[in-house]
């Protein structure tokens, strides 16, 4: 089943790829540790902390909602 995430541990690696890059402000290291992730946020401020949260977790609603919907229809 998706909502098992260490199951799922290198297609969320995958999908939250497009977020490990520096910013202005701030930066995002992820790191896989056997059936986990490890996410590193760095920030200057509060706000651009506040919305590299929001980015990173708005990457990990997207992953469990298609892993739902997918699971949903036969193709978990």
């Amino acid at each position: 089943m998706h909502d098992n995430i260490e199951s799922n541990i290198e297609k969320l690696y995958k999908c939250l790829m497009p977020e490990i890059h520096e910013r202005g402000r701030g930066s995002v290291d992820i790191e896989k540790k056997d059936k986990r992730l490890d996410i590193n946020i760095h920030a200057k401020d509060s706000v651009a902390l506040r919305a590299i949260m929001n980015s990173t977790t708005q990457m990990l609603t997207i992953f469990e909602n298609i892993g739902r919907i997918s699971d949903e229809n036969g193709h978990g």
